[in-house]
């Protein structure tokens, strides 16, 4: 199915909603808005030809949601993007705050024997430098259980396993404090009044960590 780049868009940033929320619902016409940066009116209208298209499902109370053929044209645009990022960092040796922007100009790229070869020439990886969960050739993707730092209560033990790649700040003030995908920590503190914590790395350094930072950082809990 030939899709244009904003259908493509609009369907990776459905998919991505999704993805990052807790709930079993679909994503609203404003949460896309905000993703797309978009007017709403823009979102209905665009919402109205993927449904045209049989690409999603839009219920009033429940939002839109993908149907079985758009979420594997979305599974494309998200392999296709994560590949390239793995490649401009592992390859070309950019930072992980300096890809977003140009694998998602580079995921349009949707030539089927280039991101074959892409994907061998890279030995097939299974994560992205976030630490994101790349599909592969059959758009399967695992499942993998984490969820939000922020939810974590003082005393837990925790390996970060991705971050949102959204925010370029973001990902260097990560860097500068090594709380990467893989890094170890126990959490020591939740303040009430505004939710940050105060982190433990395992070199005996300790953080705080705003509410903002620990809501955009995946984690599993380590040990009983």
């Amino acid at each position: 199915m030939q899709l244009s780049r904003t259908e493509q868009n609009y369907l990776k940033a459905i998919y991505m909603i999704g993805a990052l929320s807790s709930e079993t619902i679909g994503a609203s016409t404003n949460s896309i808005a905000m993703r797309i940066e978009t007017r709403p009116a823009s979102v209905s209208d665009m919402v109205r030809r993927l449904s045209e298209k049989g690409l999603v499902n839009h219920n009033r109370y429940r939002g839109v949601t993908l149907t079985e053929c758009g979420l594997q044209q979305a599974l494309v645009i998200v392999r296709r993007h994560r590949l390239w990022e793995h490649f401009l960092v592992h390859v070309l040796g950019f930072r992980w705050d300096e890809i977003h922007e140009i694998a998602e100009e580079l995921e349009h790229v949707s030539h089927p024997e280039l991101i074959a070869r892409l994907d061998a020439f890279l030995g097939n990886p299974t994560e992205d430098p976030h630490g994101e969960l790349i599909p592969g050739a059959q758009l399967q993707m695992p499942h993998r259980p984490t969820e939000s730092m922020h939810s974590l209560p003082p005393g837990a033990q925790a390996r970060v396993v991705c971050v949102d790649e959204g925010s370029d700040g973001l990902l260097k003030y990560l860097d500068e404090i090594e709380l990467r995908p893989g890094a170890i920590f126990t959490v020591v503190s939740v303040e009430h009044f505004d939710q940050s914590m105060r982190i433990r790395r395992v070199d005996e350094s300790v953080w705080r960590i705003t509410r903002e930072v620990s809501n955009s950082v995946q984690v599993e809990r380590m040990g009983s």
